[in-house]
């Protein structure tokens, strides 16, 4: 058996990993943990997303994809080091694009019995702006997905 683990260095992925390493290890399943590459363009400062470009002003940062990548190298290797204190054989995989279609894609061909993804409860605004990567997985996932809160 094999499952799928996405992890982005959030609070909730790890809670998401952690949950994973607890109900896989004793069914000696692997896991594979993923982190999907999307340079992100992030608005600095603030509690709330802006309104739209015109009230953004110099508080956009744009990530180069090299960063981007070393970002996400990091993130998979501690998740690959906690697996392996846990006991669980783990491998990572760092895939591109939006993680929605990156990861059950990913799913698909290495016919994973299952993802783990982690929630981060965000606002009802807010998710309604930038969506949900745990909802849109359920949706387009084609085996079992397990949100941990």
């Amino acid at each position: 058996m094999n499952f799928v683990v996405a992890v982005d260095g959030s609070a909730a992925a790890d809670r998401a990993l952690d949950h994973a390493l607890t109900m896989l290890e004793p069914l000696g399943a692997t896991v594979t943990v993923v982190h999907a590459v999307e340079p992100q363009v992030l608005v600095e400062g603030g509690e709330e997303p802006v309104a739209g470009v015109a009230r953004t002003g110099d508080r956009i940062v744009a990530e180069s994809l090299e960063d981007a990548e070393s970002r996400a190298e990091r993130v998979l290797q501690a998740a690959a080091e906690r697996a392996a204190d846990a006991g669980v054989e783990a491998t990572a995989e760092l895939l591109y694009g939006d993680p929605v279609e990156a990861i059950p894609a990913y799913a698909d061909e290495a016919d994973a019995d299952g993802i783990f993804v982690g929630h981060r409860g965000l606002s009802k605004r807010y998710e309604g702006l930038v969506g949900s990567v745990a909802k849109e997985l359920v949706e387009r996932a084609s085996c079992p997905v397990t949100v941990v809160r």
